[in-house]
């Protein structure tokens, strides 16, 4: 019975270390957009404004897409 208790205790001290880890990752490592991004992003911005916005279903991105793969 011990057992059973310290490998839960075992696992919960394991879960609350890999939770800190990664709240001081998410606090203390910031990303920062470059400009490629940011002019990527600005572009689609402009075509959304340009040509308005409308959501692609499931027959329009099986339409798109290739579905067929490559010939080797």
């Amino acid at each position: 019975m011990t057992t059973v208790i310290i490998t839960i205790a075992f696992l919960i001290c394991l879960a609350l270390c890999g939770w800190t880890v990664a709240e001081l990752k998410a606090n203390h490592c910031i990303y920062e957009h470059n400009e490629e991004e940011k002019a990527a992003e600005e572009k689609a911005a402009e075509l959304i404004q340009k040509n308005g916005y409308h959501e692609l279903n499931i027959k329009d991105v099986i339409a798109t897409i290739s579905t067929k793969g490559f010939k080797a």
